[in-house]
C-alpha cells in the first residue's frame, strides 16, 4: 500500500532577501527543510506527500518546486495563485505546465478572505480552471460549504477537494470543530468534490488514538466514499507523532479496511490529482 500524505508544508526562514508578508505565524518556529521532511517520511512509513505552500510565506511556489523537482517520485505540489491579481488568468492556463505542479491551494476560511466567495472577485476563476484543467484544494469552513456547491453545480468538470474537513479555524474538540458537519456532508453529492481528511488530529481534546474523533470521520467516509476521502496530516501542526497520524487511520480504525483503506491513505489521491503511482 502507498502511503501519500495529503498535504504538508514546508518553508524556509523569513530573510531580508525573501521576506514574508505580513500576515500570521508559521505553525513552529524551526522551518520544515525538504530534507528534514524526506527524514519524517521514513521513519513513519509516509512514501509521498502533497508540498503546500503556507500561507505565512506569502503567493509563492518557488522553494515546493524545487523539492519537488529535486525529488519528483516522493514530492509533488498543489501551489497558491493570487486570485485577485489580473495577472493570474494568464498564468492558470499554463498552471500545470510547471514540473512538479498538479494544481491549486485556494483559503477562503480566514476572516479578511471570506468576502472573496460573496463579492464576485474570484468568480472568473471557477471556469478557467474548469477549463485549464488544474485540480483545486479549497480551504472553508463547514457554513461555507453551500458556497461550494453551488460552484460545484456550475462547474461539473471542475475538481475539488475540501481541505481539513472545512473545521472553522481555531477550533478545539470534536463538537466545536464538527457542530456544522452536516453542511460539509451534503458537498459529497457532487461527484466533483471530495474530502480531505487532514490535520484532524489537531482539534481534539483527548488523547491519541483520538476516539472523538472517529464518529465524523466515518460519518465522512459514508459520504463521500473511500475515493474521495483522502488521508494527510498537516505534519507541523499535528498533536501527535508523525507515525501516530498514519496508524490512527490504519491500526485504530476498525472500519477502514483492505482495499477502503489503501484508496483513503493515498490511491485515491494519487487518482484524482492525476499523480501517477
Amino acid at each position: 500500500m502507498h502511503i501519500v500524505d495529503a498535504q504538508i508544508h514546508i518553508w524556509a526562514a523569513s530573510t531580508p532577501e525573501r521576506p514574508w508578508p505580513a500576515r500570521h505565524a508559521a505553525h513552529r518556529t524551526v522551518p520544515l527543510s525538504a530534507e528534514a521532511l524526506l527524514l519524517e517520511m521514513a521513519e513513519a512509513g509516509v512514501d509521498r506527500a502533497v508540498l503546500v505552500p503556507p500561507s505565512w510565506e506569502g503567493e509563492r511556489n518557488d522553494l515546493v518546486l524545487a523539492a519537488a523537482q529535486a525529488h519528483p517520485g516522493r514530492f509533488a505540489v498543489m501551489g497558491r495563485l493570487d486570485a485577485t491579481d489580473p495577472q493570474s488568468r494568464s498564468r492558470l492556463a499554463r498552471w500545470k505546465e510547471q514540473p512538479g505542479m498538479l494544481g491549486l491551494r485556494l483559503t477562503f476560511h480566514r476572516p479578511q478572505f471570506v468576502p472573496m466567495l460573496e463579492d464576485g472577485s474570484v468568480d472568473w476563476l471557477w471556469p478557467e480552471a474548469e477549463r485549464a484543467g488544474p485540480p483545486l484544494m479549497v480551504l472553508i469552513s463547514q457554513r461555507q460549504a453551500p458556497k461550494i456547491a453551488k460552484i460545484a453545480e456550475r462547474h461539473p468538470q471542475l475538481r475539488m477537494i475540501i481541505d481539513h474537513m472545512a473545521v472553522p479555524n481555531g477550533s478545539k474538540g470534536a463538537e466545536a470543530a464538527f457542530a456544522d458537519l452536516p453542511l460539509l456532508l451534503e458537498l459529497a453529492k457532487h461527484p466533483n468534490v471530495a474530502v480531505k481528511a487532514s490535520g484532524i488530529p489537531h482539534f481534539a481534546t483527548d488523547a491519541y488514538p483520538f476516539p472523538s474523533l472517529h464518529a465524523p470521520l466515518r460519518a465522512a467516509f459514508d459520504a463521500f466514499g473511500p475515493r474521495r476521502m483522502f488521508w494527510g496530516t498537516d505534519m507541523t501542526k499535528l498533536a501527535c507523532g508523525y507515525r501516530q497520524a498514519v496508524t490512527m487511520y490504519t491500526e485504530e480504525l476498525p472500519w477502514l479496511k483492505g482495499n477502503d483503506l489503501e484508496w483513503v491513505m493515498g490511491r485515491g489521491l494519487c487518482e484524482w490529482l492525476g499523480w501517477k503511482l
